[in-house]
């Protein structure tokens, strides 16, 4: 018997009463007639009205009494069970996965999507996101004690998971208090102002332990966790439990088990970093005939400007760039109010009259970083590139023009995520900057070559240069950041992608007035443990900060750095 298409229209839901009620009499008496067939199961399936009537089984009293409504007006699509060997075999209409900080894998628990769910979070999961608990909106939230106990022994000290650790206490305890002495029942996750938490977070009141295989030692966090969760399931048969977790292996033991466990996804700002923000979009190429009839041009500040109206499909952003495919048009987006597109030429910073501290563009994607740069008008500056591209290069030639000719601003601040690539070399001696001088090599390798730029001048012209340079730029450590005020002070942050979205939100809250923050990295190159190329700190600003008048991002695609570091930048 063929399988029949899954249904494209949606089906009534059934009161209890009315199961069989649609059923025609004929029906029920063929259904009446036993049913000669060598296989031992019979057929339970739904056909289409034009294909041929199966016999129906009205369910009976036991599996409706443990039958739950659902909750979702869109009920999936029936299980399709064939007789002998293929009834093992079920297939269903996929359901889309639940928007939350957790969402089902195909092939993990698919089965259990239905359920209302549970999740069983990880200690890893509350020191990476110390608001976590609140971000699984209407499920419930189940701690181990194994979890609080964890969260105990990182409470102490001054570093950001300690920092972490306290705060997820201060809110439990909080919302302990609310809970008026009975925890059996869960506290109220939004009884702290968060509304869209409709669930509740439920506590280990009993001991909670199952059998896991012998190989598994018992004292160890992690297997009393999966033993915990494991006993949750058999405890609470009709809910969905899922294990939350950031630890890899951790999360494969516990598929291995049958258990479902999933990824902690609420911190990651994108899924796919192909579709994040580049900062330029290319234009048609009939754009100029699509904008014809609305199109005004006219000049102003040395540059030429375009109104036109907006165009359906095509979405602009203020301090975007657009470029033709043959990039002989170069315009950067000024203002988008109500459907009105303003854009405007860009300074072309590939010619050497136009030089930066001796450093002109090689591409056009450089001469869009310098425009926005060399912008007063901008005080956030994110700029993407990997290996070679120039971004370290770009920034201190224009940090240096305006700090030293323009005097825009009073001095350089110069900082960076020290995550070694390697293993860590141990403490280092000397002063703040001291023990930051092993990290700022790219500063020292760029500041070389920006010194060497003017041709012509003796080593003392060279060297009188190179120590008014190092007199304005400060070398600062991330770790005494909090507290500060940058006042008409340029701030570029290297290495970005190893910043979390807090650490990130510290750095740039620092900035004063007349101050300007750039944030350089590779999103490609992330050291840091538990960050990923979605929840990295540099993706966050860039894509929280699209279209504001303030900021803009530009990313590099085309290496200059050496045709050898080009080539390894693709091929490796």
């Amino acid at each position: 018997m063929p399988l029949p298409s899954a249904p494209k229209v949606e089906g009534d839901i059934l009161a209890r009463r009315e199961y069989g009620a649609r059923v025609k009499p004929e029906d029920l008496k063929k259904a009446a007639k036993p049913v000669k067939a060598k296989a031992p199961a019979a057929v339970k399936a739904r056909t289409a009205k034009e294909g041929s009537k199966p016999a129906t089984k009205t369910p009976d009293a036991k599996a409706l009494k443990h039958e739950k409504p659902a909750k979702s007006p869109r009920p999936a699509a029936p299980a399709l069970k064939l007789p002998g060997k293929a009834a093992k075999e079920e297939r269903s209409v996929p359901k889309e996965a639940d928007a939350g900080a957790s969402r089902l894998r195909k092939g993990r628990a698919a089965k259990t999507a239905d359920k209302p769910r549970v999740f069983v979070l990880d200690t890893n999961v509350l020191l990476h996101d110390p608001m976590s608990i609140f971000r699984f909106e209407e499920h419930d939230v189940f701690l181990p004690m194994t979890t609080l106990e964890e969260l105990d022994n990182h409470k102490t000290g001054v570093s950001d998971i300690a920092r972490n650790a306290r705060q997820v206490s201060r809110s439990i305890d909080q919302l302990l208090e609310t809970s008026a002495g009975n925890i059996t029942e869960g506290a109220p996750l939004n009884a702290l102002g968060n509304r869209e938490c409709k669930g509740r977070l439920f506590f280990e009141t009993e001991e909670l332990r199952a059998e896991l295989p012998s190989g598994l030692p018992a004292g160890k966090a992690d297997n009393m966790i999966l033993a915990t969760v494991k006993a949750l399931q058999a405890k609470l048969p009709h809910k969905s439990v899922v294990l939350v977790s950031k630890d890899i292996n951790m999360r494969i033991k516990a598929t291995a088990l049958g258990m479902a466990a999933e990824d902690y996804f609420n911190d990651k700002t994108i899924d796919d970093t192909d579709i994040l923000y580049t900062g330029r979009t290319v234009l048609p190429e009939n754009f100029w005939d699509l904008t014809a009839k609305s199109l005004e041009s006219w000049q102003a500040d040395g540059r030429t400007w375009y109104r036109f109206a907006a165009l359906p499909g095509l979405t602009f952003y203020v301090n975007e760039f657009v470029a033709s495919k043959d990039a002989e048009f170069l315009a950067q987006v000024q203002s988008v109010e109500n459907g009105i597109v303003t854009l405007a030429t860009l300074k072309d910073y590939m010619q050497p009259q136009n030089a930066v501290w001796g450093i002109h563009a090689r591409n056009p994607e450089q001469s869009m970083a310098l425009n926005l740069l060399m912008n007063p008008e901008i005080d956030f500056v994110t700029l993407l590139g990997q290996a070679g591209t120039g971004k370290t290069l770009l920034t201190l030639a224009a940090a240096l023009t305006q700090t030293l000719d323009m005097r825009k601003f009073s001095e350089i601040i110069f900082t960076r995520a020290t995550v070694s690539v390697g293993e860590d070399i141990g403490f280092l001696p000397g002063t703040e900057e001291e023990k930051m001088q092993p990290w700022m090599g790219a500063l020292e390798d760029n500041l070389e070559v920006l010194n060497k730029s003017e041709r012509g001048t003796s080593d003392w012209s060279r060297n009188a240069a190179n120590d008014l340079i190092r007199s304005r730029i400060r070398v600062k450590s991330m770790s005494f950041m909090r507290g500060r005020t940058f006042l008409n002070k340029l701030v570029i942050i290297d290495e970005a992608q190893n910043l979390s979205p807090k650490q990130m939100k510290t750095l740039i809250t620092r900035a004063g007035p007349g101050s300007k923050i750039v944030c350089l990295g590779n999103i490609a190159q992330i050291d840091t443990p538990y960050l990923t190329e979605g929840s990295s700190g540099l993706t966050y600003v860039v894509d929280r900060f699209r279209g504001w008048k303030h900021a803009g991002h530009m990313t590099l695609e085309r290496g200059e750095r050496s045709r050898l570091a080009d080539f390894a930048a693709e091929a490796l």
